[in-house]
Parts: C-alpha cells; structure tokens; sequence
C-alpha cells in the first residue's frame, strides 16, 4: 500500500525536473542567439568550448607528428643542475646555455622525472594539453569577471588557432608555462589576493622573463591601490621569490646566474623573426634600433599611464602618496581596470619588441579578444576585428615569415593601439572636483 504513494512520488519528482530541464533547453533556443552575443553566458560557452578543446587537442597529439626543438636541450640543461652543476655558465644544452631563471629549472626538473628522464614525448604532450585546458580555463574565468567580450568571439580564440595547439603540445616550449601562472595571478588580483597575485607573478617571471612586460601596468594598479608604502610589501614579495629560488645557484656564482637568467640585452637571430622580416638584417641586429625600440616602448607606458589609466585630475605622483591622504579617495578597482592596464602593459611591449619569435604567439594571444573588444572603438566594427584576429593569426601562421607577413602583423598591432588610445576609458575621469563647486 505504502510503495504506490513513494512510487508515484518519485515519477512525480522525475517528471518535475524533466519538465525544468525542457524548459530550461528552450529558453537556450530561444535564446541562442543571445547566447552568442551576450557577455553574460561566458561561462556556458567557455564549458562546451572546453569539452570541444578536450577532444581536439588529444586529436592534434595523436594524429600531429611532434617537432623537436627545445624539449632535449631542456631536459639536458636541468640534468645538469640534477647532476650537481649550480654554476649558470656551464649548463648547456643541445640549443646553447640555460637563458631562464631558477623557476624554470625546478618546473622542468619535475618534468624531466614524470617523463622519465625526458624521454617519453607522449607524456610530456598529455601533460602540456592538461597545462592548455587548464590556461584556457583560467582565461575564461578572467573573462566572465569583466564581461566585456561577446562569447562567439572565444572559437576564434581557443579551438580555430593552429599555432597555439603547436606552441603547447607539439613543441613543448616553456612559454606556455609561464603565461599559465601569469593568468593563475591575474585571476588573484580580481579576488583581491594582492600577496598572492604578486607571489604567483614573480613565479611566472621565475620560468621565463617575457611576463616582466605586465611589470608596469602591476606596478601602477598597486601604487594606485596602496600608495608607495603599501606597495613595497608586494613588491617586496616578488624579490624575495627570485631571491629564494635562485638562492642555490646565487650562491654558487650569483654574476653567472643573473648574467644568464635576467640577460635583457640578448641578440636575437633574424631568420627566427617574425615581426621584422621587412628590415634589412643590419638594422635589425643594431643596438641604436634597438634603444629607439625601448624609447618607444617606455614613452607609449608613460603616455597611456598618464592619459588614459590615471584620470583622478591630481598628479601623476599622487600615486605615491598613502590613498587616505590623495585628494580624490580611489575608488576600488573593478576588474575591467585591473586586466585592462596588465594587458595594455604587455601589448605595448609586444608592439615594441626586438624581435618576436613563433612561440611568443601565447604572450598575447589569449588577451587580444579583451584588447579589441573591451573598449572598442565606434569605427571598429564586430567583421574588422575579427578580420585584425584573423591577420594576426595568418602573419603567425606564416612560416618562414615573409615582408608581408611582418608588415600586416604591425597594421594590426597598429589598429589595437589606436583604438586602445580613442576606445571609451578603463578608469573614468573623477567628477568629484565637480560636484565640490556644485
């Protein structure tokens, strides 16, 4: 008698949540054009990118021929450390001397073990595709937070670009590595976890030095954060990292080491070139290009730090004052402010680059999505920039780079900037003098 009640009880029960789940999968059609447009369903388009992601990226391993190029010299500079050797001018491999920091050595000694000894590729390429699907998990997650970008926008940026699978889990390079702490930090920052975005920043700059470009936009979002004072125990968590990474090898030959690992002047070959293939070699190799080139980068920082992130109405060197004491009280920083000047700081580096080699691609590939469309500018419509996403991926795809390859990439880094600089502002101008005279 009692089991007819709890059966019919359970039908009902099975029958009130299909009937959730019909609706639920018709308001989605409905609504699936919305779903495409809309900033808000980031996360519902990121999980079935990320499933189609799992299924593409083992397809690419499996069926892709692998292409050696730095694994070995890799897995033979981290042998020698494994072997005793600490001093940083006497660890080579097959590609010449070990040119990272100390953060390296340790990420790539655990791999040299999981993989035994560096020899099986097939596990070091399923460990790369889990460090992709997870980099791309932490993207997504920047980008839900800020909101901006329209999720159609993500196929272009995960599952169409040849390079990057390449870049991962075909060549294994160390670039990928760093970028996904460097993102792991990003995602600290907008929980507010300022000691531990800075800690997991100076990690990332550890593996490889190419994130130090996000160095000024972090420096200007903790001096406007904290002021002077509060920011130097932040900064001073990122020094005391290096310090004790490199603490084995600092001891051993601590000019070897800093000479080899932080070497900001280091010539890079032409033939690799993927950004200056229109120059003639010469001035590609001259030091006078390569000051005009810093001079460039630093004045474009000075220019969008002070025109476009800084806008209370006070001195720029008001940041260095305590925040209770400026004249205009800082708002809280919202996340669109905090990515926006991080990946501002990098493109500007990127666009004023010595020279930018095929797996430097992951040193921005991931945010140019937030760059074109998170303050777009009223002339650059949703095809133009799909058509600067599409020049940016074929000038990468282009090999060996050609005149034109390199002149389009800089179009297109060209038309970011210029409407980075006219798009609407990350960091509104203050109307609090304003409201005073009012």
């Amino acid at each position: 008698m009692a089991a007819g009640p709890r059966k019919r009880g359970r039908t009902s029960a099975a029958a009130q949540a299909a009937g959730l789940c019909g609706q639920w999968l018709q308001r989605t059609w409905q609504e699936r054009r919305l779903l495409l447009q809309e900033p808000r369903y980031t996360l519902l388009v990121a999980a079935c990118l990320c499933l189609a992601e799992v299924g593409i990226t083992f397809w690419v391993i499996h069926r892709v021929a692998y292409t050696e190029i730095d694994w070995k010299a890799y897995m033979a500079q981290v042998e020698g450390v494994i072997n005793g050797t600490y001093d940083y001018t006497q660890l080579q491999g097959d590609t010449g001397p070990l040119v990272y920091p100390a953060g390296f050595v340790y990420i790539f000694m655990g791999l040299y073990y999981a993989t035994g000894r560096g020899t099986d590729i097939f596990m070091a390429q399923n460990i790369f595709a889990v460090l992709y699907l997870a980099t791309l998990l932490l993207v997504f997650l920047i980008y839900h937070q800020t909101c901006k970008v329209p999720p159609f926008v993500f196929f272009f940026m995960c599952c169409a670009s040849y390079r990057v699978h390449s870049i991962f889990v075909l060549r294994l390079f160390n670039d990928p590595v760093a970028m996904a702490l460097l993102f792991l930090s990003i995602n600290l920052l907008l929980a507010q976890r300022w000691g531990w975005g800075c800690c997991c920043f100076s990690l990332a700059v550890s593996v490889k030095m190419n994130v130090l470009l996000f160095a000024p936009g972090l420096l200007f979002l903790l001096l406007t954060q904290f002021g002077f004072r509060g920011a130097l125990p932040k900064l001073g968590i990122c020094a005391v990292l290096q310090v004790v990474l490199g603490l084995p090898f600092l001891m051993e030959n601590p000019v070897g080491y800093l000479s080899r690992s932080f070497d900001l002047g280091r010539q890079f070959l032409f033939r690799w070139t993927v950004n200056w293939r229109f120059l003639p070699e010469a001035l590609f190799l001259n030091r006078v290009f390569h000051l005009a080139l810093l001079a460039a980068h630093l004045t474009l920082l000075f220019l969008f730090a002070l025109c476009r992130w800084h806008r209370t109405g006070e001195s720029i060197l008001s940041l260095l004052k305590d925040p209770s004491k400026r004249k205009v009280p800082p708002q809280p920083l919202t996340p669109n402010q905090i990515v926006s000047t991080l990946f501002t700081s990098n493109f500007i580096g990127i666009c004023f680059s010595r020279s930018l080699h095929y797996q430097f691609y992951v040193w921005y590939f991931h945010t140019l999505p937030y760059l074109l469309w998170a303050t777009p500018a009223r002339w650059l419509t949703h095809l133009l920039r799909l058509l600067v996403l599409g020049l940016i991926e074929l000038s990468w795809n282009t090999y060996p780079s050609t005149s034109c390859s390199s002149a389009a990439l800089h179009l297109c880094h060209a038309v970011i900037l210029l409407q980075l600089w006219l798009g609407p502002q990350p960091f509104p101008k203050s109307n609090q003098h304003s409201k005073k005279a009012h």
